[in-house]
């Protein structure tokens, strides 16, 4: 499925996703997926909320810089190897991708895997061709 992710930079500096996620949650905003990379300057924050247009309205007025950006987020099983099996799909299908991370499912079992691609159809087709999905 394709899903809207919110990126910010965050300094590396106390506090800095602490204001996020107080916003998120003053605003009854349901954080889903949460993923930072760090550099030396500055942190990479990119999440999933259940309302992204809402929650980057609310980030942008309390003055943090943020964006909406699509990625492809899909179910995998929780079990070895599973992880390996959709990224061999990838490759053999010649897709690259900029970023990835995985997260668990509400659902036992199930895992979930956060893709950023050139093209999400084109991924997404690869991985069922797979038979990598859950």
């Amino acid at each position: 499925m394709i899903q809207k992710q919110i990126s910010a930079y965050l300094e590396n500096k106390p506090g800095q996703l602490l204001d996020y996620v107080q916003v998120l949650g003053e605003n009854n905003i349901d954080l889903q997926a949460l993923s930072i990379a760090d550099t030396e300057d500055y942190g990479l924050l990119r999440m999933i909320v259940d309302q992204p247009e809402k929650a980057v309205e609310l980030l942008k007025k309390a003055g943090h810089s943020c964006r909406i950006t699509e990625v492809l987020s899909v179910v995998i099983p929780d079990r070895p190897g599973a992880m390996r099996k959709a990224l061999a799909a990838l490759n053999d299908a010649q897709i690259s991708f900029d970023y990835c991370y995985a997260f668990f499912s509400k659902e036992e079992g199930k895992a979930n895997l956060v893709l950023r691609v050139p093209d999400n159809d084109e991924a997404l087709k690869a991985l069922e061709a797979a038979g990598a999905l859950e």
